[in-house]
């Protein structure tokens, strides 16, 4: 999409004009208001269909874990969360680390990001109502995980550029969730891997 290419070539929103993504796929600058309110409506349609398709990785992976346990399906949404960000460093910054159009507060409710918190929740509760003890309350522990992932994966970004250290960033990722997530009791705890 025009708007993921701009985004991508400059690095910021601030150079994102209505006008320049109307110039670069071809129509004058007033028709694409006919689609987009404005500049944050826009960028948040450009970067849905990525934010869609992360959530959905983290939920497939849960769901093909969620027959062993609840927390090896949380320890599986993580692991999925970490591979995107390292198969996709380009998306995820643009997804992540690049600051989005500010907008009005009441807007952000609707950000496509809060899907992977709505993931990393529905993990959480499932694990809460098998038993395990959380850290702190589920949404509170989802913005925990969601904060400490997505650290760790920036680190990488910044600091590493081999594909041997994803292992590493997994193991990380596994070990945050057991800091969120105690056993529950009388369970016995697989090692992670």
């Amino acid at each position: 999409m025009a708007v993921q290419r701009l985004l991508g070539e400059w690095g910021s929103y601030d150079q994102l004009t209505m006008r320049a993504v109307a110039k670069e796929v071809g129509i004058a600058a007033p028709s694409i208001y006919l689609h987009f309110t404005d500049k944050t409506d826009l960028v948040w349609a450009a970067l849905g269909d990525r934010y869609r398709e992360l959530a959905a990785a983290m939920a497939a992976e849960a769901e093909d874990a969620s027959d062993v346990r609840p927390l090896d399906a949380l320890r599986a949404q993580a692991r999925a969360y970490c591979r995107f960000a390292m198969s996709n460093p380009g998306h995820y910054r643009l997804m992540f680390e690049v600051q989005q159009p500010t907008a009005d507060p009441s807007r952000v409710a609707g950000h496509p990001a809060l899907q992977v918190f709505d993931v990393l929740s529905a993990g959480l509760r499932s694990c809460s109502e098998a038993g395990f003890l959380l850290s702190a309350p589920v949404r509170e522990a989802a913005q925990i995980l969601w904060s400490g992932l997505h650290g760790m994966v920036s680190l990488q970004h910044s600091l590493y550029r081999d594909e041997s250290s994803q292992g590493q960033i997994l193991r990380l990722a596994d070990g945050l969730v057991g800091s969120l997530v105690l056993d529950a009791p009388g369970s016995q705890s697989p090692a992670s891997g």
